[in-house]
């Protein structure tokens, strides 16, 4: 009796090993591995957190250093200085660039199919664009523009393809121009720190492949959407991605001409758009409402020389903030009043004349 029993035993035991392994096998199929599933990883967020956080006391020790060593005095004696032929045409450079920034809504709206006009598409684009540079994306680019484009109809899921669309666009320009740059300009020390040229010309080849690569696949896609883990990128067409690449670094050189401008030539104009590029990252990651400081910071590091102090290069990029960021934000502030008043009369209006 004892034989059938281990035999049963036996069974069972195998039985429950059949049951267990493909719950192992399943297990072991969904445990993440490799560098595609490290955003998965319970650790990730403490390393990009801590990297920022690295990169923030970088740029936040830099910033104190200059602030402590800066004459002020000289800073504001060098602001009143500034020609005003320099500020003008500097002043004219930014008013461009806000106005090829805002063309960036026409590739949207020729991607989403909406019905408003291209004057219209073009002014939410402007009007959202200083509330972006000064207070961040979620109000500029999502508060402000959702809400110019929802008073007139469209849909969200439309508003939302054509603040994406502006998005990408803004990037592959950027990124065109990294790479480009890397070729043209090598970023002095700082703090003791070089990069080789070699490896300056690689990471900025790097860059400058991406937006090939996403021309290359709008190419590729022909206006299908692109799907990834059952989410659909919009593609469109290739002219239409030349176009995004194109105007979006016209808008980042103009950028950089503006300050080059506001600096008097007095720098190399690759060195100012190096500065602008920079700064635009350096403010982004540190997530510093107008880049305020950061900017600076960068413009003192990589510009001032022993022919061009720091107090002059701070007044240039200070007259810079003002004609960029400062003077278009009050602007649209304007601008969002007298359409938010519009609107708001506008429904009055209309319910006297109903009750009339």
């Amino acid at each position: 009796m004892a034989t059938p029993t281990l035999h049963a035993d036996t069974q069972a035991g195998g039985a429950t090993d059949a049951l267990q392994a493909p719950s192992r096998r399943s297990s072991n199929r969904h445990t993440p591995s490799g560098w595609r599933h490290w955003p998965q990883q319970a650790w990730w967020p403490w390393l990009t957190r801590g990297l920022a956080l690295a990169f923030f006391a970088v740029v936040a020790g830099l910033i104190f250093r200059q602030a402590r060593s800066v004459d002020w005095p000289a800073v504001l004696q060098a602001l009143r200085d500034l020609p005003t032929t320099a500020l003008a045409l500097g002043g004219a450079l930014a008013l461009l660039s806000h106005f090829t920034y805002g063309s960036f809504d026409w590739v949207g709206r020729h991607c989403s199919g909406h019905r408003l006009t291209r004057g219209t598409t073009l002014a939410i684009a402007m009007t959202s664009y200083p509330f972006t540079l000064n207070l961040g994306s979620l109000i500029g680019g999502v508060g402000v523009r959702y809400r110019l484009y929802d008073r007139r109809g469209v849909d969200p899921g439309t508003i939302g393809q054509v603040v994406g669309t502006s998005i990408v666009t803004n990037w592959v320009g950027y990124l065109m121009l990294a790479g480009v740059l890397s070729w043209l300009w090598q970023p002095p020390a700082l703090a003791g720190w070089t990069v080789a040229p070699w490896q300056w010309h690689l990471g900025g080849t790097v860059l400058g492949g991406l937006p090939l690569a996403y021309l290359a696949l709008c190419a590729v896609r022909r206006g299908r959407a692109l799907t990834l883990r059952g989410h659909a990128f919009p593609l469109p067409h290739w002219p239409v991605a030349l176009w995004q690449i194109a105007a979006s670094a016209t808008n980042w050189m103009l950028m950089g001409a503006a300050l080059w401008t506001v600096l008097q030539h007095q720098v190399a104009y690759p060195a100012a758009l190096a500065t602008v590029l920079l700064g635009a990252v350096a403010g982004l990651v540190l997530r510093v409402p107008a880049g305020l400081g950061v900017l600076e910071a960068v413009g003192v590091a990589l510009l001032a020389t022993d022919a061009l102090g720091q107090e002059q290069v701070l007044a240039a990029l200070l007259a810079y903030r003002a004609l960029y960021y400062f003077g278009p934000l009050v602007l649209a502030a304007v601008a969002l009043g007298v359409a938010e008043l519009r609107w708001r009369q506008g429904p009055a209006q209309g319910m006297q004349r109903t009750l009339q």
